[in-house]
């Protein structure tokens, strides 16, 4: 098979990784690809919103599936475009993508189908929405409608966090369009998880449940972030909750899907809380999660590019994928991420020999002659499998802390009480 892989980020990188280990695959392109894909890919300079340029690259290239990593091209309808043109694409039509690109569709769509998540509304009218604030108590969540790359969602302990959030997206236009419309949410308790799955519209196979830590410090403090850290799988998700989470969530989906005559082929993405009433759905995306993906495509025990294939057909088999152990991926951020990340500085130790017991996949980087330099918020994914969460931590870890730039930063609690609850978030 001859690949193409849309996208630059640390989850393109695990997932070039993960293509490439594939007997099947004769050769794989990233667009556009990053300094430590193009180890795994030949770059092509494409612009992956560009889905005549794609359809065009496939057809000279011969390319025989093209996999959508990240969520602006799917929201743009890059695979509607691509399978018009007669391209096998792993990732779900615009129209599905809506799952994630607009959380009120989202909401609109659980509400539809009777798939449990935060009691909530959505508002076009700021004043309104003030007004409306009272009526779902402290703290409450104000989420942005559109993609804002993780910058999206407050939750607010106060009344005045929850209006100042609701001026900066409706009124100030922090967010551009992203943020006219929003939608208000109870705060739900509990811990979360994320259950990430092929999807083909008619089957979902499920990846293994994982934790991701949103905050940038230990113990859940500082702003949100895109992720600084995850393990798989999480104790928290037991045989009895996953059986809950299958019947009243992910079936629904799937049920949903069909009467709505949504075409989603590709990754869905679960976020959830597990309340005291059972789990409820925080959020949907609509393609691989990062860091998600960089902890638990490792645990797989199967040729992932078989699977993403079949489910860009539509020819998934009800078998859950094989997978096996334990892992745990920390992430190395740069100085000032979220708000103002420092760039362009030196990165050692990649090449030290304590790193042979881990995966090093590159979020933020660039390489300028034999030096590796910072390019991005999020830089590294140090990610360690082993027996029991315990041994991937501890080698995670000491990976970790062979690597050295300027301002790095990095929680020290990943999966620290893996079995404790990871607190309030929606």
């Amino acid at each position: 098979m001859i690949v193409l892989l849309l996208g630059s980020g640390g989850r393109e990188h695990a997932l070039a990784w993960a293509i490439k280990k594939s007997p099947r695959l004769e050769k794989l392109y990233a667009a556009p690809g990053s300094d430590a894909i193009a180890e795994l890919a030949e770059r092509v300079p494409l612009d992956p919103l560009d889905g005549k340029a794609v359809a065009e690259f496939c057809a000279k290239a011969g390319v025989s599936l093209v996999v959508i990593g990240p969520e602006a091209p799917l929201a743009a309808g890059v695979a509607d475009v691509l399978r018009a043109a007669g391209v096998s694409v792993f990732g779900p039509g615009k129209a599905a993508a809506q799952l994630e690109s607009s959380k009120a569709f989202a909401k609109d769509f659980m509400r539809r189908h009777r798939i449990p998540t935060a009691r909530f509304a959505t508002f076009t009218d700021a004043a309104k929405a003030k007004a409306a604030l009272p009526e779902f108590g402290l703290p409450v969540v104000v989420k942005a409608d559109g993609l804002a790359a993780g910058k999206g969602v407050r939750v607010c302990a106060t009344l005045a966090e929850a209006q100042t959030a609701l001026d900066d997206f409706m009124s100030r236009g922090a967010l551009g369009e992203a943020g006219r419309r929003v939608v208000l949410e109870e705060a739900l308790s509990g811990p979360e998880a994320s259950w990430l799955g092929f999807c083909d519209g008619k089957n979902f196979l499920p990846l293994p449940p994982s934790q991701d830590h949103k905050r940038l410090k230990d113990g859940d403090l500082g702003p949100n972030t895109g992720g600084m850290g995850v393990f798989a799988p999480t104790p928290t998700v037991t045989p009895a909750v996953v059986k809950r989470i299958r019947a009243e969530i992910a079936d629904q989906v799937l049920i949903g899907l069909a009467k709505d005559g949504l075409d989603f082929r590709g990754l869905l993405y679960i976020g959830l809380m597990l309340t005291r009433d059972g789990p409820k759905v925080i959020e949907f995306n609509a393609r691989f999660g990062d860091p998600e993906t960089q902890a638990v495509l490792p645990l797989l025990q199967e040729d992932v590019l078989s699977l993403l294939e079949k489910t860009a057909e539509g020819k998934l088999k009800s078998r859950a994928p094989r997978w096996k152990g334990a892992s745990v991926c920390v992430v190395l951020a740069s100085e000032g991420y979220p708000d103002k990340p420092a760039t362009g500085r030196a990165i050692s130790g990649l090449d030290d020999p304590a790193l042979s017991q881990a995966l090093v996949f590159h979020a933020g980087t660039k390489k300028e002659g034999n030096v590796w330099k910072t390019a991005g918020g999020r830089v590294l994914g140090i990610t360690a499998v082993g027996e029991t969460l315990e041994d991937a931590r501890a080698k995670a870890y000491a990976a970790a802390d062979k690597i050295r730039f300027e301002g790095l930063q990095l929680r020290r609690d990943i999966c620290g009480q893996a079995a404790a609850p990871a607190g309030s978030r929606a």
